[in-house]
């Protein structure tokens, strides 16, 4: 699930989080490889479209799972066409999670979203944090113009890393955009990872303390000192296929531990869903495509690690950080 880059206000960004994950495209047919084609034809495609991915030998055939990264800038050197090409020759596709949001949902958030905007009545930031974060938060404060005294601390989050970072202006399509539509021109069969309820995810959102946005908030403040240039940086390291740069970068960092993704109702439920749904593609012929959270798939105990410790071959760039000969790992 996604921040939109069309989401300008605390509301909107709300609604954009829970409209994120747009519906898988569907085919009636499956899709056949042509007779002169091989599966590493198509592996080789998808690879020089500059996204960082990793391949699995099945005894059915292959998998291979596009690490994506969210609002990639239109600065990035990737080849997004040559990812439509191995779309469009694959026999199936699967795509994040999708929410099920009904207008009850909308209107809810529409004339209740005060209270997700906002922290509880008769409090402040300075009734959470700690004197060093007050700190931090007040230097930002007078950096940006800003007021985040009574703001959610997700909502602050999400506006220093929307609004101030601009990380979500002048980009590219994202992995999923170039995929599903691809599938869908092709009839490629599409599915998403799974469902969640848009009233599942209200229900959280309302129930959550305010302390538990801390650590997003930590986060987005060090995006948000780091500056400007971590976006370009972040865009360069996923087409260098540095993933261990990508997972330490700033904004990455923050993308990773807001909401839902640290949620314990949430983030394990999300992950677990990726990890079924390799099971089942490993029983499947021909080639299924998928598009991934690359911080799902890299971050420590994410899926790669997970799929490696089952003596999977998996082929693709390194995703782990090397440790130093001598030091401890961390």
């Amino acid at each position: 699930m996604v921040v939109s880059r069309r989401g300008v206000t605390a509301r909107g960004l709300l609604i954009a989080v829970l409209l994120a994950a747009a519906p898988a495209a569907t085919a009636s047919e499956p899709a056949v490889l042509p007779a002169a084609e091989s599966h590493d034809d198509i592996v080789v495609t998808a690879r020089r479209s500059g996204a960082p991915m990793w391949t699995i030998e099945t005894q059915a055939g292959v998998i291979i799972l596009v690490g994506e990264i969210l609002e990639v800038p239109k600065a990035t050197p990737w080849r997004p066409e040559r990812l439509e090409g191995a779309t469009e020759r694959a026999q199936r596709v699967i795509l994040g999670t999708r929410a099920k949001v009904s207008p009850g949902d909308i209107l809810r958030l529409i004339f209740r979203g005060g209270k997700l905007t906002r922290l509880p009545k008769d409090s402040a930031a300075a009734d959470y944090l700690d004197a060093e974060r007050l700190a931090r938060l007040r230097a930002l404060e007078a950096r940006f113009g800003q007021d985040y005294a009574r703001r959610n601390f997700l909502m602050t989050a999400f506006d220093l890393l929307s609004k101030r970072l601009s990380f979500n202006r002048d980009t590219a399509d994202d992995a999923s955009d170039v995929v599903r539509r691809a599938a869908r021109r092709a009839k490629i069969p599409a599915r998403p990872v799974g469902e969640v309820r848009g009233e599942d995810m209200l229900d959280n959102l309302f129930a959550a303390a305010p302390a538990t946005h801390i650590p997003c908030l930590d986060a987005a403040m060090a995006a948000a000192e780091a500056g400007p240039d971590v976006v370009i940086v972040r865009g360069a390291a996923w087409t260098e296929f540095d993933v261990p740069a990508v997972m330490a970068n700033p904004l990455e960092e923050a993308l990773g531990r807001c909401w839902p993704w640290t949620n314990d109702a949430f983030g394990p439920a999300l992950r677990q869903q990726w990890i079924d749904a390799i099971d089942t593609a490993a029983a499947e012929p021909g080639v299924t495509l998928a598009v991934v959270p690359l911080r799902v798939l890299a971050e420590p105990e994410g899926v790669l690690d997970r799929l490696d410790r089952r003596g999977l071959a998996i082929a693709g760039p390194a995703w782990r950080a090397v440790t130093p000969p001598g030091a401890s790992p961390s």
